[in-house]
């Protein structure tokens, strides 16, 4: 296996062979108040259980299944209050962009620029968010294979990108539905950048809904476990209060009460997983 990057974003560091990190908030920001708060509940889960931790927001959803559908705040209301949000409660903060004309102005406020995972290839993005000298995350497109994703890694590497990291978060399995191939984790680890397992849109059913995205919220626990035991740099996921209630993408997302649970469990997985991990096949 390639030597493993380390990825800084404020005082989190990741790596493939560090303790597990985390990217979690809500799905959207629906209104700054909301929003706040529960970015003060998850800061307060994390410090008590001593855990790394970067907020992640998202004020613009723009690949919502209908027209309809709520998409955010919008990113010009959204990044004067993510920079006094960020501030006040002393986090990282990594968010979505969609735009390459976007990359410079989140930059202002984040730590770690987001790719979403049906933006992957795209070539003028990945550049636009090297360019701002911000870590870069890119989430694995659901109809890409595990070792395409080098592909995105050299697009980002040509540009000096500051710091890279890989999301998987499923691949498309016929209609409406996504499966997750753990052997994906392996195989982008071998890149040595740090890996990241999306446990919430990994369980989406893509349009399940007819107007609106669906999901098996009871595989959440059971594939974040999984993805634990590799040794893998992070988990990435959303929660919010009241997820039947949430306004993008509850079916798969936590439930705030169920977050300090879950990564208490997964933290005792990596520490296994990083006894274990000396093992091989070979």
């Amino acid at each position: 296996m390639a030597k493993q990057k380390q990825v800084k974003a404020g005082n989190v560091v990741f790596s493939n062979d560090r303790p597990l990190a985390y990217i979690a908030g809500p799905c959207v920001i629906e209104t700054p108040r909301s929003y706040a708060a529960e970015a003060a509940h998850l800061k307060g889960v994390f410090a008590a259980l001593k855990t790394p931790f970067v907020l992640k927001a998202s004020f613009d959803k723009a690949n919502r299944s209908s027209h309809d559908s709520f998409r955010g705040v919008g990113m010009e209301a959204a990044l004067d209050f993510l920079k006094d949000l960020k501030n006040r409660l002393g986090l990282p903060l990594l968010v979505d962009v969609h735009e390459p004309a976007q990359a410079s102005r989140v930059a202002e406020a984040a730590d770690i620029l987001q790719v979403p995972a049906f933006m992957c290839r795209q070539t003028d993005l990945l550049f636009a968010c090297a360019d701002t000298g911000r870590a870069v995350n890119v989430k694995k497109g659901q109809f890409l294979s595990p070792w395409e994703a080098e592909n995105i890694i050299k697009k980002l590497e040509s540009r000096g990108a500051a710091g890279i990291m890989l999301t998987e978060r499923g691949s498309s399995f016929g209609y409406g539905n996504l499966v997750v191939d753990m052997r994906a984790l392996e195989i982008m680890k071998d890149f040595g950048y740090p890996v990241i397992f999306d446990c919430t849109h990994s369980v989406q059913r893509p349009g399940g809904l007819g107007t609106a995205t669906g999901g098996d919220r009871r595989f959440i626990v059971p594939l974040a476990k999984a993805a634990a035991s590799l040794k893998i740099a992070g988990l990435f996921f959303e929660a919010h209060p009241n997820p039947a209630k949430a306004l993008s993408d509850g079916p798969n997302s936590l439930k705030l009460s169920s977050v300090k649970p879950l990564v208490s469990a997964l933290n005792r997985v990596d520490r296994l997983a990083g006894e274990l991990s000396g093992l091989s096949s070979n």
